[in-house]
């Protein structure tokens, strides 16, 4: 096993465009970290940097001990899972997966011996003689795992390794790729841009804009306490709601905010808890409310009414666990800077604004009801830099 550390790597192509920008990231020994972010960020660029298919422009990259700016792939010690498996379709399953053992000329008993372990761990053992044709998606994938787990290397790179999978068997690998992780105990760098993908697996999440580095954390600091406006958006399923606001005037019980027509009272213990918050009062801000955070009003009788709004509801997504409530508000949402974001204009007019209800809620479409608001969990951010408050 062995850390992975990446020291102000930049990466510039020849026409001048720079993917990467001075990434720092130190992939822990036996850590599952992913790295995850909107479409041309540049986060398979940073993985085929460290896999050595990508020369790098500038910073340093150790695994292990070594530097390996300059050495050659096959000498780096990793192991790479692509997204189209890249198997052998004339190979055998047992084949594919001892191929690499092969040309480095191992021993046709030790060859034996690392595929049938391997097989074993990704239940392949009844398939080695198969062809990958005869093959689901889901069990070429593990025949690509297999392939990286008999090299022992000291660590793995994936590169969105599900995305040509269905939806239920993407969630059934996720779990199976986390196990064989933890069983292994080997360092693996993981590049999604699936963030639902990239909370329920890693250890520790990157996430990457514009080949920036805007955060690294666990997934539920990252979720909790994201470090900008951008982050704050593209983690979380539905998306956190964003707004244009403004903060009124700080008094004894705390202070008014506004979204549109939309006002919500901020209690004091907020913003005893947030000094940076008092700068701000009176000004205009960013403010997000998690989906979660809002609750059909007639399931909480004794909320407080000024942390309440009233909208009506324009669709409605019964998921039996939980209802998605969708309203119009006109409140302007915020620029968050994600690139694959799509500026959601709710049914009706105005700005989408989307809760997550309790499925004991007896809302229809077309009612307009009371929506409210746990206003000591929303996020507030920087007007102009979106950096989080």
């Amino acid at each position: 096993m062995a850390t992975v550390v990446l020291d102000k790597i930049d990466k510039v192509y020849p026409n001048g465009v720079q993917a990467i920008h001075g990434l720092d990231l130190d992939i822990r020994d036996g850590e599952f970290l992913v790295l995850v972010g909107p479409s041309g960020c540049g986060k398979s660029t940073a993985l085929r940097m460290i896999a050595g298919l990508e020369e790098i422009s500038g910073g340093t990259l150790k695994i292990g001990d070594n530097v390996v700016n300059d050495v050659a792939p096959k000498d780096r010690d990793i192991a790479m899972v692509f997204q189209n498996y890249a198997l052998y379709p004339h190979m055998t399953v047992g084949e594919n997966i001892g191929f690499s053992l092969k040309l480095a000329k191992v021993s046709k008993a030790e060859i034996k011996e690392r595929v049938q372990n391997a097989a074993q761990i990704l239940e392949l053992e009844e398939y080695l003689d198969r062809k990958p044709g005869q093959l689901s998606g889901g069990q070429r994938q593990r025949v690509a795992m297999g392939r990286a787990i008999v090299r022992q290397p000291s660590a793995f790179l994936m590169d969105e390794p599900l995305s040509n999978l269905d939806a239920k068997l993407r969630v059934q690998m996720r779990a199976e790729i986390a196990r064989l992780q933890r069983e292994l105990g080997v360092t693996t760098f993981y590049v999604t841009h699936d963030q639902v993908e990239a909370m329920t697996m890693g250890d520790r999440v990157a996430v990457i804009k514009d080949g920036y580095l805007q955060q690294v954390d666990t997934p539920q600091n990252l979720y909790d306490r994201p470090a900008n406006i951008f982050v704050a958006a593209f983690i979380g399923s539905p998306s956190m709601n964003i707004y244009e606001a403004r903060l009124g005037a700080l008094d004894g019980d705390g202070a008014t905010l506004s979204l549109g027509s939309i006002d919500l009272r901020i209690p004091r213990s907020v913003f005893d808890k947030n000094p940076e918050l008092m700068a701000r009062v009176d000004g205009p801000i960013s403010a997000g409310i998690r989906p979660e955070d809002m609750e059909d009003s007639a399931l909480k009788p004794q909320h407080p009414a000024d942390q309440k709004f009233t909208a009506e509801v324009v669709l409605l997504e019964s998921l039996g666990s939980e209802i998605m409530a969708h309203f119009a508000v006109d409140a302007k949402a915020a620029a968050t800077g994600d690139p694959d974001a799509v500026e959601e204009v709710a049914t009706g007019g105005g700005t989408s604004c989307v809760a997550r209800f309790n499925p004991r809620s007896a809302v229809r479409l077309g009612d307009t009801i009371d929506i409210a608001v746990d206003t000591e969990r929303i996020h507030f951010f920087d007007h102009g830099t979106g950096m989080a408050l």
